[in-house]
C-alpha cells in the first residue's frame, strides 16, 4: 500500500480493514486535492479558482437511509422514534462489504477535529474516495497543527465510498444508499451518495450522542459575538435567516451551523462553513459571494456558463446548491471557535402564515416549549403539492441530527438559560400583512433593527404587551421600526381571516407538542399557546 503525505505509522488504516488500499494520500493540502480532484475527473476548476464538483442523483441529504447501530450501549439511549435501529449483525455485514470494496482503490485521508474546545473535542479521521470529498471535509471540520498529525489518535472514523452499493437485504438497510452509525465503536461507514453533507452531518451526529452525557449542550445553530463579549446563538431551520443574520460586520462570526454550550461557553464544532448559494449575491451577502471567488472553497452542484463563471441564480441541478470553504475566508470570524456563555438566544421562525409578530421575547419556560417546538413553514411551491402555508417542526431545530430524546436536550438548555440568566427571543422572518400570497416578506431592515436592539440590551427596556395567541412578551414600539408590524392582527386588512389564521397555527403547535407533555415539568406545559379572538 503506497502512502502519501504526514501520516502516523502507528495507525494505519490497516486497523479499521482498509489495509489492500492501492494507495492512500494522507492529509493532503488543498493544492494536492485540487489536482487529484481534476486529474481524476471528479471537479473542474472555475473561472476564479473554486473548485466545483457535482453530485448526481443525490443533491442533498438522505434521511431515510441513515441508521444507528442497536446494542447493548445504545438501546436505552436512542430516540428510537426519530432514529432508525440497524442490528449489530447487519453493520458487521455492511461493514466488512465496504472494507472488500476499497481493495485496491485509491483512497483520501484527513485526520481532523470536530470541536473547538479542546476537553470535547472529537478526532476524526476521514476516509474517502473522492480526493474532492477529502477537500471538502477538510474544509469543514477543524485542522490540526501539523506537529499534531504525527500522534493524532482518531475517536471517531467515517468512511465514505459513493461508488458502494448497499443491498437492503443482506445489510438491513432501505436502498443501495446509506449511512450508518455504530455509536459505539466509533465508526460510520457512508455508501451510494456523492452528497459530501452527510459526513459534516454524520460528526453533528455522534457529538449531538456524546456531549449531553458530560453535561454539554450540542446545539444547530450559528453564533457571533459582540465586541464587548456578548455572544449570542441563532437557532433556525433553513431558510429562516440563520446564516443571514449572524454575519454581522460589527460582531464576530463564531460559526454558522453547529455549536456546543459547556462549561466554559459556546465553542464551534466546525473549522468551515457549508452555505447555500442559490441566488447568492455580492450585493446581498457579500461575505459569503467573496469566498466562491477564491482558490480552496468547494462549489457543490452549481451550474456554471461557458465561461466557467458560477451562476448562482440557476437551480436547474438542485436549490441545494452551496459552497464549502474554510472559517478564516470570512474577515470577521473568529480564529479560536470560541466564546463565552451567550447573552443572549434567538430562535428564528419564518411565519408564512403571517401570524405572529416579529420578536418576542420567551421565558425560560417558552424558550423551551418553542425550541422543542422547532416551527417554521414551508411556502407554496417549494415542494410538489405545497399550494398553502404548511407548518413544519423539526424539535431542537434539527431532528434528522439528534440521536437522543427532545427533551434530553430541552432540559439541558433550560437549565443552560437559566444558571446563566440568558434572554431569549423569538423572531419572526415570515410574512407580515396577511399569509404567503397576500401579505409580504417582514422588511430585513426591520429585523436587523429589532435584532440590532435585543443584542444591545436596549429591546428590554421598552413597553410590551402579551400576545393574545401565544402568551409571549411583545414590543409595543421600537424607535427605528414601524409600528404597525408589530402586531401582527393589525397588519391584515380582514381581521376575521387573522383570528381564523391564528387559531388554526396553535391548534397545529398543540397537535405537535403532544407527544413531548410527559417529558416536560408543567411549566413547560403552561407556556403553550391558547387562542383569544382580540376585539375589533
Amino acid at each position: 500500500m503506497e502512502k502519501f503525505g504526514v501520516h502516523n505509522p502507528a495507525t494505519e488504516l490497516a486497523t479499521v480493514g482498509l489495509g489492500g488500499a492501492a494507495s492512500v494520500r494522507y492529509n493532503f493540502s488543498a493544492a494536492a486535492l485540487y489536482e487529484e480532484s481534476i486529474r481524476r475527473g471528479e471537479a473542474e476548476l472555475t473561472a476564479q479558482g473554486a473548485l466545483r464538483a457535482l453530485t448526481g442523483q443525490h443533491t442533498g441529504r438522505s434521511p431515510r437511509d441513515k441508521f444507528v447501530v442497536r446494542d447493548a450501549n445504545t438501546d436505552g439511549q436512542i430516540w428510537w422514534d426519530n432514529n432508525k435501529p440497524l442490528s449489530p449483525e447487519h453493520f458487521a455485514l455492511l461493514r466488512d462489504d465496504m472494507l472488500a470494496h476499497a481493495a485496491g482503490k485509491d483512497l483520501f485521508v484527513q485526520d481532523l477535529i470536530g470541536g473547538a474546545e479542546e476537553g470535547h473535542a472529537l478526532p476524526t479521521r476521514v476516509v474517502t474516495e473522492f480526493a474532492w470529498h477529502s477537500l471538502f471535509i477538510r474544509n469543514l471540520l477543524i485542522r490540526p497543527e501539523t506537529a499534531a498529525l504525527a500522534t493524532f489518535v482518531p475517536k471517531l472514523t467515517i468512511i465514505d465510498l459513493p461508488s458502494f452499493k448497499a443491498d437492503p437485504a443482506r445489510h438491513g438497510c432501505r436502498t443501495e444508499t446509506v449511512i450508518a452509525c455504530d455509536l459505539t465503536n466509533g465508526l460510520v461507514l457512508i455508501g451510494g451518495t456523492s452528497y459530501a453533507g452527510e459526513m459534516k452531518k454524520s460528526v453533528f451526529t455522534v457529538l449531538n450522542y456524546l456531549l449531553p452525557a458530560k453535561g454539554v449542550m450540542p446545539m444547530h445553530c450559528s453564533a457571533n459575538v459582540g465586541p464587548n463579549g456578548d455572544a449570542a446563538v441563532f437557532f433556525g431551520l433553513s431558510g429562516t435567516g440563520k446564516t443571514t443574520l449572524s454575519a454581522d460586520p460589527a460582531r464576530t462570526l463564531i460559526g454558522d451551523d453547529e455549536h456546543g454550550w459547556s462549561e466554559n461557553g459556546i465553542f464551534n464544532f466546525e473549522g468551515g462553513c457549508y452555505a447555500k448559494t442559490i441566488r447568492l449575491s455580492a450585493e446581498a451577502e457579500p461575505e459569503i459571494y467573496a469566498t466562491t471567488q477564491r482558490f480552496g472553497t468547494v462549489l457543490e452542484n452549481v451550474v456554471l456558463n461557458d465561461r466557467r463563471e458560477p451562476d448562482f441564480d440557476d437551480g436547474s441541478l438542485t436549490e441545494n446548491t452551496r459552497c464549502a470553504y474554510p472559517m478564516h475566508f470570512i474577515p470577521n470570524a473568529s480564529a479560536t471557535g470560541r466564546a463565552g456563555h451567550p447573552k443572549t438566544i434567538i430562535m428564528l421562525t419564518a411565519d408564512a402564515f403571517g401570524v405572529m409578530p416579529p420578536i418576542a421575547r420567551l421565558t425560560p419556560d417558552q424558550a423551551m416549549y418553542h425550541f422543542l417546538s422547532g416551527y417554521t413553514a414551508k411556502v407554496a411551491g417549494t415542494e410538489k403539492g405545497v399550494v398553502e402555508p404548511e407548518a413544519t417542526f423539526s424539535t431542537c431545530f434539527g431532528a434528522p441530527f439528534m440521536p437522543r430524546h427532545p427533551a434530553e436536550y430541552g432540559n439541558l438548555l433550560k437549565d443552560l438559560i437559566g444558571r446563566h440568566g440568558v434572554e431569549c427571543w423569538l423572531v419572526n422572518t415570515g410574512w407580515t400583512g396577511g399569509a404567503y400570497g397576500t401579505g409580504k416578506r417582514m422588511p430585513i431592515k426591520a429585523t436587523r433593527a429589532l435584532l440590532a436592539a435585543a443584542l444591545s440590551g436596549k429591546l428590554g427596556q421598552v413597553e410590551f404587551r402579551t400576545d393574545a395567541n401565544f402568551g409571549f412578551a411583545v414590543p409595543v414600539s421600537v424607535d427605528g421600526v414601524d409600528g404597525g408590524i408589530l402586531d401582527p392582527r393589525s397588519t391584515w386588512a380582514d381581521k376575521p381571516a387573522y383570528d381564523a389564521q391564528a387559531e388554526k397555527l396553535v391548534s397545529m403547535f398543540i397537535a405537535n407538542f403532544a407527544k413531548f407533555e410527559n417529558h416536560v415539568d408543567g411549566g413547560v406545559r403552561d407556556a403553550a399557546p391558547g387562542v383569544k379572538v382580540a376585539a375589533e
